[in-house]
């Protein structure tokens, strides 16, 4: 799907905006959730801080995501307590996080009430841009975030999810972004989730952008199509403002471009990004030390992985899916299900595929892969979605899917979260004693069970009697490396009574 910018604009009245090229690091959020199903702990994260503090990149991704939900759930940590700890060691570099609208982190829209209250405490624990997207691109459901996070004095950062469609083009992209910016936004994220994006399309948006819209653009790829590489250099030249990368040792498949690269290829030319391949050097050298703790959920892709251009599967749901088949027993049908997705996707719409649509159109293909007949079992998720509950599809549903579905249900046309009664009040006399503060609120609120079973895990003093066997296994594991990020530190960390399980125990 070629993007054609308006035959009325020359390529001399393009501003290529000629200054240092903006690099925003991922590792401590996509690029572990893309390849190892969201499972660092903070304590891996704690040794490296100030190093990658000292790098000199324009933000740090530490959060959002689905890191608050594998935080409470898998690896008894609260997230919130995560966010404190980097925010003590990063004290130079903008912490950033990714917001899904009035989704949050979750995977459903919650009112108004806990949108707002969830991004003020945010920003009080340290995060300062918000990157803030909706997954079928309908505005209506970044208001409330975008104007919480405009009243708290964050930077509102508004995404666009790119993809592939018959009614996704370059005039969705240029009409979404006027509009994100007259709602508030401080910049325009290009969120391409999937590693979708071509190099001549990249050029061509970046261009028009640049001329059309007065905030600074960035551009946010996946490598698992093997196009991101290419794609980052044509936006590049053409005068994108900021990219996003990994470290080399956690960077490719399906993470992001590795941040060094782009260093080198920058270094000596007028989009000189000033970053140290010496410093980088160092912080590479730790993440290949501690990725091997995980290998237990590698996605398996080390290389280029072409198919997604058909399923257009983003990385994280991915690594997410073979999980979810291994534990059904069922990874020799993968290749089914890569075949479905595009089929739902059809008859949903053609959704972009990000959190929640495309765990909405992946379970869907599983289930009408792993059961022998479409749509026998449909998921709750999804006959909400058809209904209109996660705002309005790009395209019209399929009429005879719908109705088999909804059974002839109407459908909702206001924005979905006018529905919604305020749900923070009820959370707070769900969660009774267990809520010591208002990030226990927020927590319960978003993911009842696994928040619950956090909390009541903390309260009955598990933190405690992991304290000492977690001390021992991170200076077990330290290298000369670690040593030299303070990773003696880290057990000063420990001694509070929060502090994360150790290695000792399995990751969930």
């Amino acid at each position: 799907m070629p993007f054609s910018p308006s035959a009325s604009i020359g390529a001399a009245a393009i501003n290529t905006g000629q200054q240092p090229l903006q690099i925003v690091e991922t590792v401590l959020r996509d690029a572990h959730q893309s390849l190892l199903a969201t499972r660092m702990r903070t304590e891996d994260m704690l040794p490296v801080a100030e190093a990658l503090d000292d790098a000199g990149y324009a933000a740090l991704e530490v959060w959002g995501g689905a890191t608050f939900d594998t935080s409470l759930r898998y690896l008894r940590e609260d997230p919130w307590e995560r966010l404190d700890l980097l925010r003590r060691r990063i004290t130079k570099t903008p912490l950033q996080m990714l917001l899904r609208g009035q989704n949050v982190v979750g995977y459903r829209h919650y009112a108004d009430d806990l949108v707002e209250q969830f991004v003020y405490k945010a920003r009080e624990h340290g995060v300062t841009i918000f990157r803030i997207f909706d997954a079928v691109n309908d505005p209506r459901n970044l208001e409330a975030a975008m104007r919480a996070v405009r009243t708290c004095g964050g930077h509102a950062q508004g995404a666009i999810c790119y993809t592939v469609s018959p009614v996704f083009n370059g005039s969705s992209v240029v009409s979404l972004a006027h509009t994100l910016v007259e709602m508030g936004a401080d910049s325009i994220c290009l969120k391409d989730m999937a590693g979708l994006l071509g190099p001549a399309d990249a050029e061509q948006i970046t261009r028009t952008l640049k001329l059309q819209i007065r905030v600074p653009i960035s551009l946010h790829s996946h490598c698992t199509s093997g196009l991101a590489d290419f794609a980052y250099l044509r936006a590049i030249d053409a005068g994108i403002d900021g990219v996003d990368c990994a470290i080399s040792s956690m960077a490719g498949g399906t993470s992001q471009p590795p941040v060094e690269s782009i260093v080198a290829m920058l270094q000596g030319t007028d989009r000189d990004t000033g970053l140290d391949l010496r410093h980088l050097r160092t912080i590479a050298e730790y993440f290949a030390m501690i990725r091997p703790h995980y290998a237990a959920y590698e996605n398996g892709l080390g290389g280029v992985d072409a198919s997604v251009l058909m399923h257009q599967m983003p990385g994280g749901m991915y690594s997410n899916m073979l999980t979810q088949l291994r534990e059904q027993n069922a990874l020799d049908r993968l290749d089914e299900v890569l075949e479905e997705m595009p089929r739902v996707r059809r008859d949903f719409g053609y959704p972009p595929l990000v959190t929640p649509t495309s765990q909405i159109v992946g379970s869907q293909a599983v289930l009408n892969v792993l059961l022998g007949e479409r749509y026998k079992s449909v998921t709750h998720e999804a006959r909400a979605y058809l209904l209109g509950y996660y705002g309005r599809s790009p395209a019209p549903i399929a009429a005879q899917i719908l109705q088999q579905i909804t059974s002839g249900e109407p459908l909702i046309d206001v924005r979905p979260a006018d529905l919604l009664e305020p749900e923070l009040p009820a959370a707070e006399r769900g969660l009774g004693a267990l809520a010591g503060r208002q990030e226990d609120v927020l927590s319960y609120a978003l993911f009842p069970g696994a928040a619950r079973e956090f909390l009541e895990w903390r309260a009955s003093g598990g933190p405690e009697r992991e304290t000492v066997a977690a001390v021992a296994a991170v200076l077990a594991a330290a290298s000369p490396a670690a040593v030299s990020l303070r990773a003696r530190d880290v057990g000063r960390e420990r001694s509070s009574a929060w502090k994360l399980a150790g290695r000792q125990r399995s990751m969930g």
